[in-house]
């Protein structure tokens, strides 16, 4: 397990360095962070440490990790008394906060995710403070493990689903560490009943009037003064689906309705649909649609929509769009 990155703004970048690390281990292939609306969740990937030395290692936000391929971590609350844990690809590891251990070599390929405060708060109603969890050096979740090889795969991606899809990620996340872990804290209440037609139609003006912006579930939540987990549970309640779907269906519908005019480029159409790449939104019309953004305009419309001001195809090159 490693230090702690932090930064002001969405990146990806590669062998970042941190001047507060707790210790100077192996540096991450691969770094995310995703801060918004005073929540603050990382991702990070870390490749084995060839580093035998052990160091003295100390989080203060509330990390685990998966591994992601077999491999073994040495563990000790003392320097001279470290034990090797063996895990297997899926094992997870819980850190416990504030208390300085040891680890020395970490022979294992491994995802690491720092919740926020934020969202494990709202998974706990009535608590304040800190949320206390259980550490644990190994154990095994299989939905936790899911919602892990979620964040990854988006990671791999490179992040096209945004802000939103890592928002509700990280709640569904906080919501089982909390049920399975916390130390303290109160029993999650469930509403009966969902969000009223005033709310909902809040929702859905908000929705929108940022359709082409990154939206994020603590927005959403804040316009309906809900908590996010209250809000995410009382959305899906509502609406069948979680405000993920409900967003991405939503921009959907948009698509086809600016795909009927045959001067609107499939790029202007992602964009304006606050789909980050062409790629990412030809991916998820087909997933809905069954057909690509050209193949639709063409059943529309016939093949006169798609002569020269449409150059793009689903096998053109990734083009990234930039916030």
């Amino acid at each position: 397990m490693h230090r702690n990155v932090t930064s002001p703004n969405l990146s990806v970048g590669s062998d970042l360095v941190s001047p507060g690390s707790a210790w100077k281990g192996s540096q991450p292939r691969l770094l995310f962070t995703a801060r918004a609306w005073g929540k603050t969740m990382k991702v990070e990937l870390f490749p084995p440490d060839p580093e035998t030395e052990p160091r003295h290692w100390v989080r203060h936000d509330q990390a685990f990790a998966m591994m992601l391929r077999p491999g073994s971590i040495e563990w000790g609350s003392k320097r001279s008394s470290l034990e090797k844990f063996h895990y297997s690809a899926g094992d997870l590891a819980l850190c416990d906060r504030h208390v300085g251990e040891w680890v020395g070599l970490v022979n294992v390929t491994h995802l690491q995710l720092g919740i926020s405060d934020a969202a494990l708060m709202a998974c706990s109603d009535g608590a304040y403070g800190e949320v206390e969890l259980r550490a644990s050096r190994k154990f095994a979740d299989p939905r936790l493990s899911a919602m892990v090889g979620a964040a990854h795969a988006e990671m791999v991606a490179g992040f096209p689903s945004g802000r939103l899809f890592l928002d509700s990620v990280e709640q569904a996340m906080a919501v089982t560490l909390v049920n399975g872990h916390a130390v303290r804290h109160r029993p999650l209440q469930f509403s009966r009943g969902g969000l009223n037609s005033a709310r909902l139609r809040r929702i859905k003006e908000l929705v929108h009037a940022k359709m082409d912006g990154d939206l994020g579930l603590e927005e959403m939540a804040q316009s309906v003064g809900l908590s996010t987990a209250h809000f995410a549970r009382m959305f899906r309640k509502s609406m069948g689906e979680t405000p993920h779907q409900f967003v991405l269906r939503q921009r959907i519908e948009r698509a086809k309705a600016m795909l009927r005019a045959p001067d609107a480029r499939v790029l202007d159409v992602a964009l304006a649909c606050g789909f980050k790449t062409q790629q990412h939104f030809a991916q998820v019309f087909r997933d809905v649609w069954g057909v690509s953004p050209t193949e639709y305009r063409q059943e529309l419309v016939g093949s006169e929509a798609t002569g020269a001001s449409e150059t793009y195809s689903e096998d053109s090159p990734l083009v990234v769009i930039s916030d």
